[in-house]
């Protein structure tokens, strides 16, 4: 705030004096202080990195400042709205991605955070629409994209799905959870091995990427490689790998199997294990209708 010298001067006596050319040369040289409520690109690009990083406690107190000091930039509500996303926090991110969908320069972002939340929060025709006018606006969007591709798997439309995850693998450069996504979309169709291709993609893009590691062993199961789609490392749950294996072998039929698998899985966990239980008693429901005499048989 610029100071009112005048007052200064009309001070009452037995405060310190202020002459003159002390106010003068004080002007000569005060510099104004430039606008706090002003976001400037080195704020953004610092709050963008610590996103990036998953520094989230970083990224939220620095928003925390620029919106405290009444910053209105829609850059900083989109920045927050990718906060949010990040936290799990999918409903209160949509407040502010609309407000960031408003201007031009943020909108494609907008709308490609928008429809990804919109997706995990499963209001999938929403999401579906967001989406398209997310790769719209930007077609070099891949994780719009990605997020399109696996609604279109949920409606299973396979053909429109597959060109997506392609528009998603180019424009991210091949990245390990699209290869991932596209994995599992084959696993869907049957394509046990072109899903295995990408899943071994991915993990040479990404070694820790666990989904990519946990969705490998699935399609080993689903191609009856059971030895290999169970072999344990130290850090492998071996129970989750066996109950894994043991639906897998439902879904083949091969419920002989499903059982040992999915008995083992049991005996392998410490405590009660609620999904391998349900799974077993699935296969043997399933064996028992397979063995049983057609209805009316003599």
């Amino acid at each position: 705030m610029a100071r009112n010298w005048t007052a200064l001067l009309g001070l009452a006596a037995g405060l310190c004096v202020l002459t003159a050319a002390d106010a003068r040369a004080d002007l000569f040289h005060h510099k104004p202080k430039p606008q706090a409520n002003v976001l400037t690109d080195a704020d953004v690009d610092a709050i963008q990195k610590a996103l990036d990083e998953q520094r989230l406690k970083d990224a939220g107190d620095m928003l925390d400042r620029a919106f405290l000091i009444g910053a209105k930039d829609p850059r900083l509500f989109l920045l927050s709205g990718e906060l949010r996303l990040a936290q799990g926090r999918y409903a209160d991110a949509l407040d502010d991605l609309k407000l960031a969908e408003t201007t031009p320069a943020t909108r494609g972002k907008a709308l490609e955070c928008e429809g990804i939340a919109l997706s995990l929060l499963d209001r999938s025709d929403e999401a579906m629409a967001t989406l398209r006018r997310a790769v719209t606006e930007d077609p070099s969007a891949w994780r719009a994209w990605n997020a399109l591709a696996g609604e279109l798997d949920r409606r299973r439309s396979w053909t429109e799905a597959e060109a997506a995850y392609d528009h998603a693998l180019s424009d991210s450069g091949g990245a390990a959870i699209v290869l991932n996504n596209r994995g599992f979309s084959r696993l869907l169709q049957g394509r046990f091995d072109a899903a295995t291709d990408d899943f071994v993609a991915a993990l040479q893009k990404k070694p820790d990427l666990a989904a990519a590691r946990t969705n490998l062993r699935l399609a080993m199961a689903m191609k009856g490689e059971y030895d290999r789609a169970t072999a344990a490392s130290a850090q492998d749950d071996q129970a989750a790998l066996l109950n894994n294996a043991g639906f897998a072998a439902i879904m083949r039929g091969d419920y002989v199997t499903a059982e040992d698998l999915l008995s083992r899985a049991i005996a392998a966990r410490s405590e009660y294990y609620a999904r391998a239980s349900e799974n077993l008693e699935l296969a043997k429901s399933l064996a028992a209708r397979q063995k049983a005499p057609p209805v009316g048989a003599q």
